[in-house]
């Protein structure tokens, strides 16, 4: 199988508060948009998307039609610090404060408006004893 593209669809209660959210604060910009149905896609990176479904669609399978739970997402940033504060300043509801993390990040977590978890991640050189459980291909990205 060759895979042409890969995006996260949250299942909602309130598909204009998800996205609105998702606009404001990140930057993204409808590329579809109906009443129960959201593509949105990255102003500055077409290539990334995210997506919203009004989880009682019925194209979502009977016995699925939920709200979303026990998502997270990670948002991978040049500038994680600048994030940080840009999104505190903005009152967003920062779960776990920005800090370095040994296996190779500094990051911080908010939550959206489904409580799906976002992990702000910049990758960061890791501990000498994370560093071996890193491909070659993936240290290099760390910095490292």
């Amino acid at each position: 199988m060759k895979l042409v593209s890969y995006y996260p669809v949250i299942c909602t209660q309130d598909v204009t508060a998800t996205r609105r959210f998702y606009e404001t604060h990140f930057d993204f910009a409808p590329a579809f948009e109906s009443d129960w149905y959201v593509h949105l896609s990255k102003r500055d990176d077409p290539g990334v998307h995210i997506a919203i479904v009004d989880h009682r669609h019925p194209t979502i399978p009977d016995g699925y039609r939920k709200p979303v739970q026990g998502l997270l997402i990670n948002f991978e940033v040049d500038d994680v610090d600048a994030e940080h504060d840009r999104l505190k300043a903005a009152g967003l509801d920062i779960r776990l404060g920005l800090r370095d993390e040994a296996y190779g990040q500094r990051h911080f977590v908010l939550a959206d408006p489904n409580g799906v978890l976002i992990d702000v991640i910049k990758p960061i050189p890791p501990s000498p004893d994370f560093a071996a459980q890193y491909t070659p291909e993936a240290l290099a990205r760390t910095g490292a």
